[in-house]
């Protein structure tokens, strides 16, 4: 519990930190400050065997949603039919890739970067698709910027400091053993991917 509460905590300083920077430097960061928070504390939360392979999957599957973008902008109808095909690429080339990895790159990350640049980009491209090389741009780097502070600000600040001290405190008291209890998300879970997949270490 005091983990979730830090890490929340964390996170809720970020996203206005990602506010004020915005309003600081001049860049439109207010409509995805939240966003990019959020899903720069996910990626920073939840388990995976190696930072690298989070931050790798995230960054394959935005850049694989972007190049969906302007397939939907140079080839593709703007209707119903041209984003369902588009949708379908997208998620099914990230899916192929992730699966190439055997399990470096994890799929949820990978489906967390196509969301971090469609939350972002979408309303903006249907708007104006012709406009796809000025806008699309500028989306990209104000919601990796974003998802950058909230990565950072979970995965450095809130993961280890108060499991690590309170795990130190339970193995240091005598006799102490470690119960797990239904509320207790300081305990060892599987990773992510683990459950996926069906199995369990």
């Amino acid at each position: 519990m005091r983990r979730s509460l830090f890490a929340g905590l964390v996170l809720a300083v970020c996203a206005a930190l990602i506010i004020g920077l915005g309003e600081l430097f001049g860049l439109d960061l207010q409509p995805v400050a939240l966003l990019g928070a959020a899903l720069g504390g996910v990626l920073g939360l939840v388990p995976h065997r190696s930072p690298l392979g989070r931050l790798g999957g995230f960054a394959l599957g935005f850049a694989l949603a972007w190049v969906g973008y302007a397939l939907r902008a140079a080839m593709l109808p703007d209707t119903a039919g041209g984003r369902a095909v588009a949708a379908f690429v997208v998620v099914a080339l990230i899916a192929g890739a992730c699966a190439i990895s055997a399990g470096r790159l994890p799929l949820w990350s990978g489906l967390l970067g196509a969301a971090a640049i469609a939350g972002a980009y979408e309303e903006i491209y249907t708007g104006a698709p012709s406009q796809f090389l000025k806008e699309s741009p500028t989306a990209a780097t104000t919601i990796l910027l974003a998802a950058a502070l909230g990565y950072l600000a979970t995965s450095l600040l809130s993961e280890g400091m108060p499991a690590r001290a309170d795990q130190a405190r339970a193995d240091d008291a005598p006799g102490a053993r470690r119960i797990r209890r239904a509320d207790d998300d300081s305990a060892t879970t599987p990773e992510l991917d683990t459950l996926l997949a069906g199995e369990t270490k």
